[in-house]
Order: structure tokens, then C-alpha cells, then sequence
């Protein structure tokens, strides 16, 4: 028998309360860990680094949804990869900014995303440093609550002139993909009011959420990166589109519906 609205909004609800849990619990692991890295290693490169705070989150995050929802699917960054039978999957990137990590700089995040056969459903980005969380639910909106004050509703800048926008990017840990990635910011860098660069694929995409910057893209990001940003910054109205990257890729560009148009013309 199909699934009532109340039903489906009740689940959406649950969904939410379950990864905003998760995320935080994640967090508190990750600050008792903050200082004092061990288990650091390399993945993809000798610039994309992994450590045992990345581990111990990701297991967190994996164990309290089986518990929960042990029908769910789970893919994770550090390795998760769980098959399910309920429709739903969990994408999960335990810490998303590990280099600022382990440099002791801000700008590092847990990033809790569950999707079902339509796409993005909920997304959770917390920010234990500033103890910062933001959430969103399909056609709920998305939100932002700091500390144990109440939740603010977020809406991104619109609209915004190209040559008026303050645009977040990342770059690649391949260094040859670094150097295409930094022909294109030249080019866009004379359109545009500046570039941020924070380190945080997550991050970036909740600031375009919060009005904090215009415009955030990215074409080398896997799907845990910007999962449960991309909610939250549609939500928060931002138009969401997949960005083509390189060697099977797919990156992100969020921005408001009039910066978009024209981001996107660039970017091709």
C-alpha cells in the first residue's frame, strides 16, 4: 500500500532528526581528536591526506544507521559502502576538510546526506567549531542553528550581477587538474568581485545557503562532498546543477537562479 503524505513527512522528519544526531555525535569525535591527529596517511595522492579522526567518525556515522535504519544503504568517503533494500541511502563524508584538519585552521565539517529514488532528501552540515548546524529537507527549507539558539531560516543572494559576486571554488589533489582548474580562475577572476577558496566542499555550499558568499563550483568533487550541501543550498533557493569533471567526476555549481545562468555559461 503506498505511503501517505503524513507518512512520507513524518519519515522525511525522522530522517532529519537521525542525521542532525549523527552529525554532531560525529563532531564531538572529531573535537577530541582535533590537535592531535594520528593515524595520518595518504589516498588519492601525497596532498590528500587521511587520519584515524576521518575512521573513528566514519564508523560513528555507519553504526548509528544500521542500528537505526539497517535496511538503508550507506556510501561513505573513508570506505562505507553498504548495500539496502528500503530505497533510501545514506552519503556521508566523515570530515570534510581534512588538510584544514590537521593544520589546526577553521573550515572543516561532518556532512550527513540521505537520498532516495528522486535525489537529495535531507542534508546535515555541522561545523563543531563553531558549532554551527545546518539543515534542510526537501520542500521544508533549510535553516541554520548556531549553538543552542533557535533556527534561522536560510535564502541565498538573489539577485546577484556576475561582476558583483563573491564566488567560493576548490581545486583538485591532482596537479595536473590543479593547473586547468587555475587557467579557468584566472579567466573568471577579472569577471567577478573575488574568489574564496576555504577548503570545504560542504562549507562552501551551505555559505551560498546563508547569503555568505554568491556562488560556490567545483568539478572534481565525489558525491559525499557536496551531497548534503546541494540540499541545503536548493532549499535555501540556490539552483543546483551538476558541474561535468574529470575522470568520471561530477562537480557542483550552486548559485542563485540569475548568477547561475550565467556562471554556467562561463564554467563550459
Amino acid at each position: 500500500m503506498p505511503c501517505s503524505r503524513q507518512q512520507d513527512e513524518d519519515l522525511t522528519g525522522e530522517l532529519l532528526a537521525l542525521a542532525v544526531a549523527m552529525a554532531q555525535a560525529a563532531g564531538k569525535v572529531l573535537l577530541a581528536h582535533y590537535g592531535r591527529p594520528t593515524g595520518v596517511g595518504t589516498k588519492s595522492s601525497a596532498t590528500d591526506p587521511v587520519s584515524d579522526a576521518d575512521r573513528a567518525s566514519e564508523a560513528l556515522l555507519t553504526e548509528s544507521i544500521v542500528r537505526a535504519r539497517p535496511a538503508d544503504a550507506v556510501v561513505g568517503e573513508e570506505g562505507a559502502d553498504r548495500r539496502g533494500s528500503s530505497g533510501l541511502r545514506w552519503v556521508i563524508d566523515p570530515l570534510d576538510g581534512t588538510v584544514n584538519y590537521l593544520y589546526g585552521h577553521p573550515g572543516w565539517c561532518v556532512s550527513v546526506a540521505c537520498e532516495d529514488p528522486e535525489g537529495g532528501l535531507v542534508g546535515v552540515v555541522h561545523d563543531p567549531l563553531l558549532q554551527e548546524t545546518f539543515t534542510a529537507a526537501r520542500g521544508r527549507g533549510a535553516f541554520l542553528r548556531s549553538g543552542a539558539g533557535p533556527a534561522v531560516a536560510l535564502a541565498c543572494n538573489e539577485p546577484v550581477p556576475l561582476r558583483q559576486a563573491l564566488i567560493a571554488t576548490g581545486f583538485a589533489y591532482d596537479r595536473g587538474q590543479r593547473a586547468r582548474q587555475a587557467a579557468l580562475l584566472a579567466d573568471l577572476l577579472g569577471r567577478v568581485r573575488d574568489v574564496r577558496r576555504v577548503g570545504s566542499a560542504a562549507l562552501d555550499a551551505c555559505a551560498v545557503a546563508a547569503g555568505r558568499v554568491d556562488a560556490y563550483y567545483e568539478d572534481s568533487t565525489a558525491a559525499w562532498d557536496v551531497a548534503a550541501g546541494a540540499v541545503i543550498a536548493s532549499e535555501a533557493g540556490a539552483v543546483t546543477t551538476p558541474l561535468p569533471g574529470w575522470a568520471g567526476r561530477s562537480g557542483l555549481l550552486a548559485a542563485g537562479p540569475t548568477l547561475h545562468a550565467e556562471l554556467r555559461a562561463l564554467l563550459a
